[in-house]
């Protein structure tokens, strides 16, 4: 499967919040979507999923546009995890997660032994199935995060979309999530994930889109992109490189004074 943006851009309010971005998100590929606060990382993730419609230019699934089919169609292709998301209501855990096989669900249908297994396995692949019972709004933000993830899996989309998935996780869970991302990227779906931790970028992405002031400024292998002058130039950081002990490449980034700027000391 590819989900792609050709030359896409998006207006709201007389303001241009991405524009010109060309992207390809295919199968087996974890693509991480990078950038300063404010670049348009979350747009760029919106118009993959079908959310909000380019402007000018065009996003596809599989050579088809995707303002030409049905939002349920789209739902079940494609799993989206915003950044933030508000629950008001007391459901369990198991009730968040059955909600991602809506799209598979007709109205007045009551969920099959499919749709059952399908929420068991997205259960057990993000180590929530012990909070199966626990009303979602009782949960700490990490656990949260980890019943959304499972609600999207449970979609079984050929696609998914996500936005900071790490962002409320623990250390061992981050590495659990970005290691899930991995996996499913290689039993064939395709992955595109907004993340601020470079040096997780470097470790489990396959391609890298940086985006800088609503512009998609390098796109391309890790190697292509992970640049010293890009991150000078983008992020406004010098960065020093080391090699830890396992043999990985790991940025330590340090802010460059302003002119005329100097330490000092009293």
């Amino acid at each position: 499967m590819k989900l792609v943006l050709k030359k896409a851009g998006i207006r709201i309010d007389g303001r241009w919040l991405v524009r010109d971005v060309s992207l390809s998100i295919k199968s087996q590929r974890v693509t991480a979507v990078v950038g300063p606060n404010g670049s348009g990382k979350s747009t760029v993730l919106r118009l993959l999923a079908g959310l909000w419609r380019p402007t000018e230019g065009q996003a596809e699934l599989d050579g088809r546009s995707l303002a030409r089919m049905p939002r349920r169609m789209i739902a079940r292709r494609v799993a989206y995890l915003p950044q933030s998301t508000h629950i008001n209501f007391a459901f369990t855990v198991r009730e968040i997660v059955g909600m991602g096989r809506h799209p598979h669900i007709g109205r007045f249908d009551t969920p099959s032994r499919v749709d059952e297994a399908a929420v068991e396995a997205a259960l057990r692949r993000t180590d929530v199935v012990h909070l199966g019972e626990r009303p979602v709004n009782e949960l700490s933000g990490g656990e949260r995060q980890r019943a959304l993830i499972a609600r999207s899996l449970a979609t079984e989309a050929d696609a998914i979309v996500l936005d900071e998935p790490t962002s409320n996780l623990d250390i061992d869970h981050s590495l659990e999530t970005l290691g899930l991302l991995e996996q499913l990227a290689n039993e064939g779906k395709a992955v595109a994930v907004a993340l601020h931790d470079l040096n997780a970028v470097v470790r489990w992405a396959d391609q890298v889109a940086l985006l800088n002031r609503g512009s998609l400024d390098a796109c391309g292998a890790v190697e292509q992109v992970m640049r010293d002058d890009l991150f000078e130039s983008v992020f406004g950081v010098a960065v020093e490189r080391l090699i830890t002990g396992s043999g990985t490449e790991t940025f330590v980034f340090h802010r460059r004074h302003a002119p005329g700027q100097g330490n000092s000391c009293s």
